[in-house]
């Protein structure tokens, strides 16, 4: 398990915003998923997505190394911001596009 950590850790620190979902940018496979990558490209904000359908051990260590149920996950500058309710209500509140320009993220003016 600790390889999976250890890979999670290092996603997490070395991308600015990274989101853990089921998919891919380009293809999410489900729609809470969906809608974060939605919202993220709305923004503009460059991003990594980690497919945890790829791998069963990532799927379950995500959750593990977060302590958060559910996927998808959303990483800004190392720091753990929620899944899709919370991003979602964030985004609305324009308190996600203030969270991320606040960590030096650029964010596309709306």
């Amino acid at each position: 398990m600790s390889g999976i950590n250890d890979f999670i850790d290092n996603e997490v620190k070395n991308n600015d915003v990274v989101l853990f979902m089921k998919g891919t940018p380009q293809f999410p496979q489900c729609g809470f998923s969906g809608q974060v990558v939605q919202i993220l490209d709305y923004l503009g904000v460059p991003y990594k997505g980690v497919n945890v359908l790829a791998d069963d051990a990532l799927r379950n260590g995500i959750k593990e190394y977060s302590n958060w149920p559910t996927i998808p996950q959303l990483y800004v500058k190392g720091e753990f911001i929620g899944g899709c309710d919370i991003v979602r209500e964030m985004f609305q509140s324009s308190e996600l596009q203030q969270h991320m320009t606040d960590a030096g993220v650029p964010v596309k003016a709306a």
